[in-house]
């Protein structure tokens, strides 16, 4: 490594790309599909000592939805640092360079997929939810659902119906993409073997839609592996997890991806035996609210509230807090500056995961370090507490 050369950040070119391309190889340890993928739907930028490439990453602004409106987010994807240039806290100074292009066109949020957590911490990121990848027999997913009283069709091409389910079920989570126009075809390019099929009753819309593929298994040479799984309600989902069942004469077991099952008791509360499925923990998606004010006022909220809490936030450096009132009245929400002392306090990673809906009781707040008064903070809850966290889309 040499420092002699002054370190710019800019966007990236073709051939400064392919560079960023092949140290990302060398960095992760095989190559990274997603940096030819998504480079034309992307903000492409690397970092540069002369003309060599040293650091980079993808920067994607799409819509996620929080409180069934979709907010503009800076979704960070495929970033590293040489090895040789690790251990000077460029990873700080990429991810700044990176995320400003994306507010300055209007993001409010930003997300990321990390294995480092504590380096996410202590820049601001909080993950809102634990992600696991579940497992299960396709001999106990034949046993314990019922699949009748549903047509199955494969998905071919553009599906409107199936596009307009699978939208109006991400709504009704905090977290999921909007997805843009381009997401179909990096599917289909990332995953060659993807099959999608539609679920419905006989004279009825579409009310479910799986999409999944094959893959190795070590134990047991095949293995189903879900990468889609959107239902309306119990009835389609029970029918989903029947047909997967039906895999059982061939392959002993299905995966679900880490993005691939919304909530864990859609399907265990039917399992003929709970035990039978295994859970394996994943590196979470990480939030970190960029402009505070613009994040409440852009989120949904829910119709029926109508409520005022002061409160403090601990600014970034973590030296004091600002103070703000957050109120919410007939589903639309704003935090204004004030000069009141707060009735619950919050730190900036904190505010993160009550934004995404991941506290669900007073207990769970307080247990994280939500200070003040329990009212306070109950109505604080309540307030995102009608939707749950969850990001199927992996980037």
């Amino acid at each position: 490594m040499s420092e002699d050369q002054p370190l710019r950040v800019s966007a990236a070119d073709e051939a400064q790309w392919d560079q960023y391309c092949a140290l990302a190889t060398r960095s992760y340890g095989h190559p990274i599909p997603d940096l030819t993928h998504l480079f034309p739907h992307a903000d492409a930028r690397v970092a540069l000592r002369g003309d060599r490439v040293i650091a980079g990453g993808l920067g994607l602004l799409v819509p996620q939805f929080f409180g069934g409106r979709p907010v503009p987010s800076a979704c960070m994807a495929a970033g590293c640092v040489a090895p040789e240039e690790r251990g000077n806290h460029l990873t700080t100074r990429m991810l700044t360079a990176r995320i400003r292009p994306l507010q300055e066109q209007g993001a409010v949020l930003a997300t990321v997929w990390t294995t480092s957590t504590g380096y996410a911490h202590r820049l601001g990121w909080a993950a809102p939810t634990p992600v696991f990848t579940w497992t299960v027999p396709t001999d106990a997913l034949k046993r314990s659902f019922d699949g009748t009283g549903y047509d199955i069709a494969v998905a071919q091409g553009a599906d409107p119906q199936s596009e307009r389910l699978q939208e109006e079920l991400a709504a009704r989570w905090n977290g999921p993409w909007q997805r843009p126009s381009w997401w179909a075809a990096w599917q289909a390019d990332k995953h060659p073997q993807l099959t999608t099929y539609r679920f419905h009753q006989p004279g009825h819309d579409v009310s479910g839609m799986l999409s999944m593929a094959f893959a190795h298994d070590p134990a047991a040479g095949r293995q189903v592996v879900v990468h889609d799984f959107w239902a309306s309600t119990s009835g389609p989902a029970a029918a989903m997890l029947a047909f997967l069942g039906r895999y059982n004469s061939r392959i002993s077991t299905v995966a679900f991806q880490r993005t691939g099952l919304p909530a864990a008791s859609v399907l265990l509360e039917q399992l003929h035996r709970i035990g039978s499925a295994t859970a394996r923990h994943w590196h979470p998606w990480m939030l970190r609210i960029l402009d505070l004010r613009q994040a409440v006022q852009r989120r949904g909220w829910p119709e029926v509230l109508d409520t005022t809490i002061p409160m403090e936030v601990v600014n970034e450096a973590g030296t004091g807090a600002d103070r703000f009132t957050l109120r919410i009245t007939n589903g639309a929400g704003d935090l204004e500056p004030s000069s009141a002392a707060g009735r619950c306090r919050l730190t900036r990673r904190q505010f993160a995961v009550w934004y995404a809906g991941g506290y669900r009781t007073t207990t769970a707040a307080a247990l994280a370090g939500v200070d003040g008064d329990p009212a306070a903070i109950a109505d604080l809850i309540h307030a995102t507490s009608d939707r749950e966290p969850w990001l199927p889309e992996h980037f």
